[in-house]
C-alpha cells in the first residue's frame, strides 16, 4: 500500500469499532494533546490509563507552564478537526457551545504576496486558542471512566528484559513507580526519553534537525463586532521578501482576536505591542489593521522555534516492547505552518490502527512507528520543502533539490490559474491529503502546462 493510501486510511472519519482490551494498564507521560488523544485511543483497549503531567491545569484555559508556546496561535487545521469528531463525536458542538469560533470556508482568507489568494475549498476549520481546545480535549478525554490524571513529573521508564514496564513519577516530593502494560511519550520537544533509553543500554532514535531560527509575536485583542472573515492568513514568499514570514489573525473565544506576526533569523517584527499594532498598519492588510484598531487584552508575547527536528524510532534496529512516542516528542515543525496539533491526532489514529490489528505486544510496537512515519513525512516534507526556500536555511537537501523545487514551484504556480489545483493544495496544506498527491507526474505535467497556458495569456 503506498504512503498516500496508508496516510488516507488514518485519516478515516468513521469513529473506531472493533476495539479490543489488551492490557490492564497504560501510562501516558504527558497530558497536551498528542497525550490526551493517545489516552483517548487506550481508553478503547486498557482497563486503566493513567495520564502524567507535572502541570495541573484543572479547568482553567490559561497557558501551562510546560507548555510555553501555548499563548501564540495554534491552527487546528481541517484534517485536526475530523479526528476530534471521530474520537470525540459532537466535539465541534461542544467546542462552540463553550466558546469557539465556527470557521466555515467562505470566512477564511489568505493573502499570499499581499494578494488575495481564491479558494474553493469546503472543509471548515474551529478557531479557538490551544488552552482553548486542549481544556476541550482534556474534559472528553477524562469523561472516560478508566481514564484519571497524576500531577507529577515523569522521571524515568522502568524496564524488565524486552519490554517497558511503568514510569517512575515525582510528585509532592516522592517519588514512586506506576506499574504499566503499555508506555506512551508524549513529553513534547524536550522529552528525555532517548536519554532514558540510553542509559538503560538501548539505542537513541536517531534525530534529524533543520535549522529554522523562526521569531514569532502574539497579542490578543478586544472584538466588538462580527465582521465577514474569522481567520485571516498573510504570507510573504522567501523571493519577494526575506525578512518577514507571516501574519495571522483569528477569532478566539471570548470576542476576542488572536494576531500573530512572524519573521526568521535577525529579524524580529515584534518585541512590544505597539510594535506589532505599528507592523499590522503598515505592512499588512485592512483585516489587521481593524483587529489591532481594538483595546488591548494581553500585550506581546513572544517565542523562538529554532529547530524543526525529528526522532526517527521507526529506524531503530532493537528497541523496547510496549513503548511508543507521539506528538513533538517524535516531530516537532516549523510552527507557522500549523502543524503541531493536527499531527497529535493523526498519531492518535496511528496508534488506534495499531491496536485494532491486535499485535503482538511482547514485541517492538514497529507496526506503530511505521504508520506514524507516514504522518511524519507528510508533515516534514511540506514544511521542510518550504522552509529550504528561506535565504538563511542551508540544508539538509535532499537529492535532486533542485529540480524537485522547481517542480515544486510549478505546482504552486499553477494554483493560481486552475481551481481544481488549487483544491489539491489546499488539502495538502490542510493535511488531508499526503505530498506526494503533489508530485504524480500527472499533476506536474498539468502544473507545467497549466504555467505555460498563463504566460501566453
Amino acid at each position: 500500500m503506498s504512503a498516500a493510501d496508508v496516510f488516507n486510511r488514518l485519516s478515516d472519519p468513521n469513529p473506531p469499532t472493533d476495539t479490543p482490551v489488551l492490557f490492564g494498564r497504560a501510562v501516558v507521560m504527558g497530558g497536551s494533546v498528542a497525550g490526551l488523544m493517545a489516552a483517548r485511543v487506550l481508553a478503547d483497549h486498557a482497563e486503566q490509563v493513567i495520564v502524567v503531567e507535572r502541570d495541573d491545569p484543572g479547568t482553567s484555559t490559561a497557558p501551562r507552564p510546560g507548555v510555553p508556546q501555548s499563548s501564540q496561535i495554534h491552527a487546528l487545521l481541517p484534517s485536526g478537526l475530523i479526528q476530534l469528531e471521530r474520537f470525540f463525536p459532537g466535539f465541534t458542538e461542544q467546542a462552540v457551545a463553550a466558546g469557539a469560533r465556527p470557521q466555515p470556508p467562505s470566512t477564511i482568507r489568505r493573502y499570499v504576496d499581499g494578494q488575495l489568494r481564491a479558494s474553493d475549498f469546503d472543509t471548515a476549520m474551529l478557531g479557538g486558542s490551544r488552552p482553548f481546545i486542549e481544556a476541550r480535549i482534556r474534559e472528553h478525554t477524562l469523561a472516560r471512566p478508566n481514564v484519571k490524571t497524576i500531577v507529577g513529573r515523569a522521571t524515568g521508564v522502568e524496564f524488565d528484559g524486552e519490554a517497558a514496564t511503568g514510569v517512575r513519577v515525582e510528585a509532592d516530593g516522592a517519588e514512586t513507580v506506576e506499574r504499566a502494560d503499555f508506555v506512551v511519550d508524549a513529553m513534547g520537544r524536550s522529552s528525555r526519553l532517548s536519554d532514558w533509553l540510553e542509559q538503560a543500554g538501548w539505542q537513541r532514535p536517531p534525530m534529524q534537525r533543520m535549522t529554522v531560527d523562526l521569531n514569532y509575536a502574539c497579542a490578543v485583542f478586544r472584538r466588538d463586532d462580527e465582521p465577514d472573515h474569522t481567520i485571516v492568513l498573510s504570507v510573504r514568499s522567501p523571493q519577494l521578501s526575506p525578512d518577514v514570514s507571516g501574519a495571522a489573525v483569528c477569532q478566539i473565544e471570548e470576542n476576542r482576536w488572536l494576531v500573530l506576526v512572524a519573521g526568521y533569523a535577525e529579524h524580529r517584527p515584534a518585541q512590544t505591542t505597539e510594535d506589532l499594532i505599528r507592523f499590522c498598519r503598515t505592512e499588512l492588510s485592512d483585516e489587521f489593521v481593524h483587529a489591532v484598531a481594538n483595546e488591548v487584552v494581553d500585550d506581546v508575547r513572544t517565542y523562538r522555534h529554532p529547530d524543526s527536528r525529528r526522532r526517527d524510532f521507526h529506524r531503530l534496529r532493537r528497541m523496547p516492547a510496549r513503548l511508543v512516542a507521539v506528538g513533538d516528542a517524535v516531530a516537532s515543525f516549523n510552527p507557522i505552518y500549523g502543524q503541531g496539533m493536527t499531527s497529535g491526532t493523526l498519531h492518535a489514529s496511528c496508534l488506534s490502527d495499531f491496536l485494532r490489528s491486535r499485535p503482538d505486544l511482547s514485541r517492538p510496537a514497529r507496526g506503530f512507528f511505521a504508520l506514524q512515519k507516514v504522518v511524519v513525512d507528510a508533515a516534514w516534507s511540506t514544511s521542510t520543502g518550504a522552509d529550504l526556500q528561506l535565504p538563511h536555511v542551508d540544508g539538509p537537501y535532499p537529492r535532486f533539490y533542485r529540480i524537485r523545487r522547481w517542480l515544486d514551484n510549478q505546482v504552486a504556480a499553477a494554483t493560481l490559474h486552475d481551481a481544481a489545483m488549487n483544491r489539491l493544495f489546499d488539502e495538502v496544506t490542510f493535511m488531508l491529503r499526503h505530498p506526494r498527491e503533489l508530485t504524480r507526474p500527472s499533476v506536474r505535467l498539468r502544473a507545467i502546462l497549466l504555467n505555460r497556458r498563463a504566460k501566453k495569456g
